[in-house]
């Protein structure tokens, strides 16, 4: 525990960054601030239902917190504050500060997260916004955590990544998220601060493993994934996978290893529990489980045409009892 830190903020990044092994397993779900409804993202509270148990931390904007996570449950949140321009707009970098911390501190969250783009267009503009929101931040005890490398004109060795990671640290961030690189041994040491990873666009599940270890062992505290999680045709066993390397020291093998047995265990258990629904739902049919029933049931059948010969006999009867016309009285 830093001394240094108000006890408030020590508390919330203890929420961020689990104590009992100093690592940590975020679930990015803020995509859809820039990239509206992604791929398998359409429908959040779906997406994220399934995965909450399983992650540390959620990344997340207050519009999506509020309609598509279930309050009673108890996620530490990092919630994205910045924002403005979408992917169909002229310039990503160009990002203001869109959520005050008011409104954070009325979410309970335990982390603030917003980018910056060093080396961009409106590189001033939102590395000043950072300084910011670490000033007015830190009068609540919250944490900030810095984005950046992120856009595509970019380049991402260890080089650049060191000085966007140190620009971050330097104006006060206390968590910053950057991409892997080789040599990212060079960008943890260069950087005072927690690295956290994000995971890119989606890759086939062993690269993201070989990602994720790839960067613990090069010091970096933690995964910030989404994509490879939840564009995984198999989400849960993938984070499972995921918090397996981060949180219990799994190689790359051992990761893929339990991903697969985890995706064969599911089928049989959907198909079980399909099995028992139909079992349940199905009507019992007596007669057609016992071909014998339909005989009994035919020689019990009452005829309909038993009554007719007796009426007809009741009229004949009656007929017969009919006295004739005495021939006396005309």
């Amino acid at each position: 525990m830093d001394k240094k830190m108000d006890w408030g903020l020590q508390n919330r990044m203890a929420n961020i960054i689990k104590p009992t092994d100093g690592r940590a397993v975020m679930l990015a779900v803020d995509h859809g601030y820039f990239l509206g409804p992604t791929e398998k993202l359409e429908q959040p509270k779906k997406t994220i239902q399934p995965l909450l148990k399983y992650c540390d931390s959620l990344m997340i904007t207050r519009g999506v917190l509020r309609s598509s996570v279930n309050a009673n449950y108890p996620v530490p949140v990092v919630l994205r504050v910045s924002g403005g321009p979408s992917i169909i707009g002229e310039d990503l970098s160009n990002e203001e500060i869109t959520t005050s911390v008011k409104d954070a501190i009325r979410l309970n969250v335990s982390c603030l997260a917003m980018s910056i783009f060093v080396g961009g267009k409106y590189e001033k503009q939102t590395v000043v916004n950072l300084g910011k929101l670490v000033n007015e931040a830190e009068e609540y005890g919250i944490p900030v955590l810095a984005v950046t490398a992120v856009g595509k004109e970019l380049g991402k060795d260890a080089r650049y990544l060191s000085l966007a990671c140190r620009v971050a640290a330097e104006q006060g961030a206390h968590i910053v998220k950057t991409y892997y690189c080789k040599d990212f041994e060079k960008v943890v040491q260069s950087c005072p601060v927690p690295i956290i990873i994000a995971g890119g666009k989606k890759i086939p599940e062993r690269e993201a493993l070989e990602l994720t270890y790839n960067a613990i062992k090069a010091g970096a505290v933690g995964v910030d994934m989404g994509r490879n999680i939840w564009q995984s045709e198999n989400p849960v066993p993938m984070i499972k996978a995921v918090r397996g390397i981060v949180h219990g020291n799994l190689n790359v093998n051992q990761a893929y290893d339990l991903y697969k047995k985890l995706c064969n265990e599911r089928p049989n258990k959907k198909n079980n529990q399909n099995k028992n629904k139909k079992k349940q739902n199905k009507p019992n049919n007596p007669q057609k489980n016992n071909p014998n029933q339909k005989n009994k049931s035919k020689q019990n059948k009452p005829k309909q045409n038993n009554n007719k010969p007796q009426n007809k006999q009741k009229n004949k009867s009656k007929k017969q009892n009919k006295p004739k016309p005495n021939p006396q009285k005309k």
